[in-house]
């Protein structure tokens, strides 16, 4: 259902190869700075009921993106219709649609296994030539640099190629940085999302992460940003 609102406060791997993930212990670079790292992917271990099969509240909220630190963050519209979604999202290029949930991936699954359960889907995404890396990548409550990668993705940046993401489980909430609005698309279990190359966006996975998702990328180097310098980010609100 829609709804709007008034002020709201502050707040690669190519088949059959080893996945890897670009988030290293103590990664963070500055402002302005490209940046790419690839150390062997340790997966963090995720609550078991993630797993589990429930009905995921995917949510959207569009604000303007003249928020300040006195004024706060105007809120146009939030829905959790996935039509709503899906429509809205695609008005403005970005792409979004709802993958079937595999329930029997257990929570222990390694990449590999994550990468098999859903590669008839990880086939038709790359049936065009497009996307050719694919990697799996999970962050848990339990993750030494969660902190530090919270913040390193919570800076507005961009990147040369599209962005494409599904959420095998857990959430994230992906911001997108479009001329004069703000989109927070809150993502969840089963949602696949495509940002288009050189949008501006932020990524926040929250105090306590726990999300598995599937990362295509066009650039076999895997995650590389431009950081913008700007703190936008600072003025909406957070994942919590």
């Amino acid at each position: 259902a829609a709804a709007t609102a008034g002020q709201v406060g502050k707040p690669r791997i190519r088949p059959g190869a080893a996945a890897v993930a670009p988030w290293g212990p103590g990664a963070g670079p500055g402002p302005m700075q490209s940046h790419t790292q690839t150390p062997q992917l340790t997966f963090s271990k995720l609550p078991p009921t993630l797993t589990a099969p429930f009905e995921p509240m995917t949510r959207l909220s569009l604000y303007r993106d003249s928020a300040s630190a006195n004024a706060g963050a105007t809120l146009l519209l939030e829905s959790d219709d996935a039509e709503v979604i899906a429509q809205a999202l695609a008005e403005r290029g970005l792409g979004y649609e709802r993958w079937p949930v595999k329930p029997e991936l257990p929570a222990a699954a390694d990449s590999a296994a994550v990468l098999a359960a859903y590669a008839a889907e990880i086939a038709q995404v790359q049936a065009s030539g497009t996307y050719p890396t694919v990697d799996a990548i999970r962050l848990g409550p339990d993750h030494p640099d969660r902190a530090t990668l919270r913040q390193k993705f919570l800076s507005e940046h961009t990147h040369s190629e599209d962005e494409v993401r599904f959420f095998v489980e857990g959430r994230g909430l992906f911001v997108i940085h479009l001329e004069g609005e703000v989109l927070q698309v809150l993502c969840e279990t089963g949602d696949f999302l495509r940002v288009p190359a050189g949008t501006k966006h932020w990524f926040d996975m929250g105090s306590s992460p726990h999300f598995t998702a599937i990362r295509f990328f066009d650039n076999p180097a895997g995650w590389v940003a431009e950081f913008t310098g700007d703190g936008i980010a600072d003025r909406f609100p957070l994942l919590d």
